[in-house]
């Protein structure tokens, strides 16, 4: 992969929410949302400059943030620095 996002975004690859619940319950493909977390997997050189988040860490972001983009076969998500609502 080689893409390098520009301005103030990062990549970031959604990381699967688990599929069954607590008590054992298995929650279908069609009842589930999208996940709200990713790792981020490259950042631009501005963000990179700030040092808010680096490459690796696992993000919590905003419902409807981003734009999706298929690279190699995987999906990914593209969105601003101030989208992200924390670094877990």
């Amino acid at each position: 992969m080689t893409f390098k996002p520009l301005g103030k975004r990062v990549l970031l690859e959604r990381v699967e929410e688990a599929t069954k619940t607590a008590s054992g319950i298995i929650i279908p493909d069609n009842a589930k949302e999208k996940p709200l977390s990713g790792i981020v997997r490259a950042v631009s050189p501005k963000v990179e400059e700030k040092g808010l988040v680096s490459v690796g860490d696992k993000v919590v972001f905003a419902k409807y943030a981003g734009t999706e983009l298929t690279l190699d076969g995987k999906t990914y998500v593209v969105m601003t620095i101030d989208d992200i609502l924390g670094v877990l």
